[in-house]
Formats: structure tokens, sequence, C-alpha cells
């Protein structure tokens, strides 16, 4: 089966990580994002994925020179100006030619979807697009599905009041759609498939929707959930990487240095990284290169490359520290704290 993987997005909500590194590329202990994406596709039979770029797009070409990604095979389509998600899966599967069912998937969601299940779902209902849905506690955050008991998509309601939410369902990132669907986007601007495109086709009666019966699923795309992708790796919630050497709920590249009196509890310290003695890290994710000095105390915080904690310093949840950032010895940080800019 072929993909279409939405990568195009600035990745705002991550900043300043995002900066000068697309977030599929931000790594989960240890691996771009992107590669467990297409890990998990890979392993329900997609084969070939069209990555759909706008921002930073020569991050990913220069880092797959050979156009493969995980046992899949990629090609590139850059987005000549920004499209928004219609106008990003028009252009994409043009660009590559798609003339059969394929699937579309946002670059940032994991999850474990039986892609299968939802494929046959689709093709028994006979619609022209199907999108999967998962349950949430708060919908207000998401575009709400509700659907009649057969499946068929009532109305697509982009991020309602929680008081007014017509179900917990919400939108998954996850959809097969026919080729036909992009005759209805618009050729050229900006187009929504979330406020335009699914609700003219619910409308017209031909979208379906499939629930995901609790299978994992989390969107990565802010600093707690980027935290929780790490460790629910770590844990073995999202069944990722299953060769890493995890060590006591943590894991530390090979090329790491750890003191032996600090102590990590569901954390990641990635290569080239450094970490002094008495050091506490909890919940927290050191990306390459990252320095935390003697004595620090750091919890469910993201601190980025070649950034530098100082000694005696505190970092509460939740911190994210950008790259070559250096906080001074000493330091009481908590929050909702970014450092660091382009």
């Amino acid at each position: 089966m072929k993909s279409i993987i939405l990568v195009g997005g600035e990745g705002t909500r991550l900043r300043p990580l995002t900066y000068l590194t697309p977030k599929q590329m931000l790594p989960l202990v240890g691996v771009p994002m992107i590669e467990c994406v297409l890990e998990s596709l890979a392993s329900h039979g997609v084969t070939d994925a069209v990555l759909s770029l706008g921002y930073l797009p020569d991050r990913f070409i220069e880092a797959y020179p050979d156009n493969l990604i995980s046992g899949v095979r990629v090609t590139y389509a850059v987005e000549p100006e920004p499209l928004d998600t219609a106008g990003a899966i028009r252009f994409a599967a043009l660009d590559a030619g798609l003339d059969e069912t394929f699937l579309v998937v946002n670059g940032d969601v994991l999850t474990g979807l039986d892609i299968t299940k939802l494929l046959a779902f689709h093709r028994e209902h006979g619609g022209e697009a199907t999108i999967a849905l998962h349950a949430v506690e708060d919908p207000s955050r998401f575009g709400v599905v509700p659907t009649t008991p057969d499946g068929r998509v009532i109305n697509f309601v982009e991020k309602p009041p929680l008081d007014e939410a017509p179900t917990n369902l919400i939108n998954a990132g996850i959809y097969i759609f026919e080729p036909r669907v992009l005759e209805r986007i618009a050729p050229t601007g900006r187009v929504s498939v979330e406020r335009s495109t699914f609700p003219e086709l619910a409308a017209a009666g031909k979208l379906f929707a499939m629930a995901d019966d609790n299978a994992y699923w989390l969107d990565t795309g802010t600093p707690q959930a980027y935290l929780q992708a790490n460790v629910d790796i770590l844990v073995g919630r999202q069944r990722l990487h299953r060769y890493l050497d995890i060590v006591d709920g943590s894991w530390r590249h090979p090329s790491s240095t750890v003191d032996a009196s600090a102590r990590l509890t569901n954390s990641v310290v990635d290569s080239h990284c450094v970490v002094g003695a008495n050091v506490l890290l909890e919940d927290s994710v050191l990306l390459p290169g990252a320095v935390i000095q003697n004595d620090c105390v750091v919890r469910s915080s993201i601190i980025g490359p070649g950034a530098v904690i100082g000694s005696h310093s505190t970092l509460g949840a939740t911190c994210v520290v950008g790259a070559k950032e250096h906080v001074a010895p000493a330091s009481e940080l908590s929050g909702d704290v970014r450092l660091g800019g382009v």
C-alpha cells in the first residue's frame, strides 16, 4: 500500500526545538520520529510513502538520500508554498502519480492502529474517504467526528468547546482516500482537509469513520506529549525500537557519559551527552550533545542539542531548552519555560 505522510508543518508548539529541526526529525529514544512513524506503517504492509514537505525540507532529503526510511521506499514532494492539509495531500498525490486507494498519515502521530482493519472497513463501506477515530477525555483540542451507527460521518466539528462536543471520538490523523477525492480539492491556494474537504464529503454522504478500539495513539506535537512519547517507548507502551538497550527504565547512547552517582528515571540520554555527578534526571530527554553539570535536578524537561545546564540548577515541568543554550549555575526554572531562539 502507498501512503502520504504530512510533515510540512513548522512545529510551533515545540519551539525552540523546531527552529532548526522539523518536529518529525526530533528523536524518540534516539531515533528520528519519522522513522518511528514509518516503522509502524511498514508493519501493516505500507511499502511506499510520499513525504509531503514544506518546512525545512532539506533536513529530510539530506538525512535519507537513498530514499529509504525504516524499510519503506520514500519520495519527496516539496510544496512551492504553504497549501494547508488538503492542498498538501493533493499536491503530494499528483506529484507521486497516485491513482489507487492510498493512506494519509499526520507525521507527528504515533499509533498502534490496525491499518489493515481500517482499509477493510473502507472497502466494505464504499466511501470516498475513511477517517480513523480515537476516544479522548477532552476532545476540545481536536476535530470531533459524530457518526451514524454504520459509521457514516454526520458532521466534522473542528475543536468544539468541551461542553458542546457531540462525541469524544476525534480525528486521529489517519485516513484512507480514494483518488477521486482529489477532484474536490481546489488546485491552488490553501485548503484544509479538516475544515473544507471532510465537511464537503460528509454533506455528500461519502465520508465514513472507524473507531480504533482503544489502540495506542499520541499526538506528539507539544513538549508534554513529546516527553510522553519517549517514556511510552521506554516502558513498552509503544512497541518501537525493540532492540534498544533500556536499563532501569532509561536509555543512554553508547557515546554518552553518565557519572556513576547520577540517578535516571524514565529518561533519555542521547549521543555525546554528559551527565555530571549527583544529577537527578526524571522523565526527561537530553538531545545530542547536551550537558548537565554536577548536582542538578531535571524533571519533565527537554534539553536541546549542545545545551548546557549549569551546576546546582533545578528544572521542573516543563522546561524546554533550545540548542546550544546555557542555563546559569544555580538556576531554578519550572512551568512552561522556553529558552532559546533562532
